[in-house]
């Protein structure tokens, strides 16, 4: 089991995925987009050394799941 450690991260998890989403090759919408948080999960090291958190993000015409480290 994790230790969950309650912190407030600037910029925000979704702030980066805003700004970094849109530049990626495969995202095929144009213009602003509204992106939106739809779900997490987390995967936890047995050794408390590394997580990986996944967010699940909707845009107007898709579904990404985003794994972060």
């Amino acid at each position: 089991m994790a230790i969950v450690h309650r912190a407030t991260l600037i910029p925000s998890k979704m702030k980066l995925l805003t700004r970094w989403l849109p530049n990626q090759p495969w995202f095929k919408e144009n213009g602003p987009t509204n992106l939106g948080r739809v779900g997490s999960f987390r995967f936890d090291d047995p050794d408390g050394e590394v997580g990986i958190e996944t967010l699940i993000i909707a845009s107007e015409s898709a579904v990404f799941q985003v794994p972060m480290t």
